[in-house]
C-alpha cells in the first residue's frame, strides 16, 4: 500500500516560483495523468512528489511518513521514478540496465541474486525487447530506449510509480501498449502518477487528470473540453468516453 499526499506544495528557482500551492493525493489502484502546457511546472511536480525535489513549502509524505525523514533506500524500494528525456553514455546492456531497477533491492557485495533473473526476463519480454537484451544501450533508437527506461522503472514491481513523459518518441503501438501497462499496474493495487503531453492518452487510460497551469492547479478530475480551454487556451471537442475516447482539437 502506498498512499502519496502533497499539502501545498511550492517549488522556487532563482526568485521563479515553478509551483504555487499545489496538493495532491494519489492511492493503491489509482492512476493519475498531469498535463499542461509547456512550462507549467509538471516535471517539477513530479521531481518533487518523488522526493528528489525539497519544495519551498508545503510537504510530501508517503503513508504519512514525510519524504524528508524516509530513508533513501525505503524510499527507492517502495518507489520507482522515470524522468523526462532520460540519458545513458555508457554501452550497457539492455538487460544490464533494466537491471539497475533492482539496485535498492540488491545485497551490496556479490553478483545479481539469480531470484531476480525472472523479472528481469519479464520485464524485458513485455517491453518487446528480449531480442536486444544483449545489445548495447547506445545503439538502440530513441524509442527502444524508452522502453528500456519503462522496464528498468518496473521491474522491481514498485508501489508507487512515478514516470514523466513515458510515451514520448514511441510509435503508436508502443504508445498504446506503454499506457495499458501503466493502467494495468494501477489496477493491480499500484499507485501510478505520469505526465503526458497526448491528451487522448490521458483520458482514455488515466482515472484521473490534474491540470497545471503557471505552476497552479488549473483542475483535476474528468477530462473535459472546459478543462482543456481553461488550461491551453484551445476549443476542443470530447468523445466518448474510457478506452474509447478521443480529443479533437477545434482551434484556439
Amino acid at each position: 500500500m502506498s498512499v502519496l499526499l502533497a499539502e501545498h506544495l511550492s517549488v522556487h528557482k532563482a526568485r521563479r516560483a515553478i509551483l504555487s500551492d499545489v496538493s495532491l493525493m494519489a492511492g493503491p489502484g489509482e492512476f493519475v495523468a498531469v498535463i499542461g502546457p509547456n512550462g507549467a511546472g509538471k516535471s517539477t511536480l513530479l521531481a518533487a512528489l518523488a522526493g528528489l525535489i525539497r519544495p519551498s513549502a508545503g510537504e510530501v509524505s508517503l503513508d504519512g511518513m514525510p519524504l524528508k525523514r524516509l530513508a533513501r533506500r525505503k524510499l527507492a524500494q517502495t518507489r520507482a521514478y522515470l524522468p523526462q528525456n532520460p540519458v545513458c553514455e555508457w554501452p550497457l546492456s539492455v538487460e544490464r540496465l533494466v537491471a539497475l531497477g533492482l539496485t535498492a533491492h540488491l545485497p551490496a557485495l556479490g553478483p545479481l541474486p539469480e531470484a531476480f533473473q525472472g523479472a528481469i526476463a519479464q520485464a524485458l519480454d513485455e517491453h518487446d525487447l528480449s531480442a536486444r537484451k544483449d545489445q548495447p544501450v547506445t545503439t538502440l533508437s530513441g524509442g527502444e530506449f524508452s522502453r528500456a527506461m519503462l522496464a528498468r522503472a518496473l521491474v522491481a514491481a514498485p508501489a508507487l510509480l512515478i514516470v514523466d513523459e513515458p510515451v514520448t518518441g514511441l510509435d503508436p503501438v508502443h504508445a498504446f501498449a506503454a499506457m495499458a501497462r501503466l493502467s494495468a499496474w494501477a489496477s493491480s493495487g499500484k499507485t501510478v502518477i505520469a505526465s503526458l503531453h497526448d491528451l487522448t492518452l490521458a483520458g482514455r487510460y488515466a482515472g484521473r487528470v490534474l491540470a497545471l497551469r503557471d505552476g497552479r492547479m488549473a483542475g483535476e478530475g474528468a477530462l473535459t473540453s472546459a478543462m482543456i480551454r481553461d488550461v491551453f487556451g484551445v476549443e476542443t471537442r470530447v468523445r466518448g468516453e474510457g478506452r474509447s475516447m478521443t480529443v479533437d482539437f477545434l482551434g484556439a
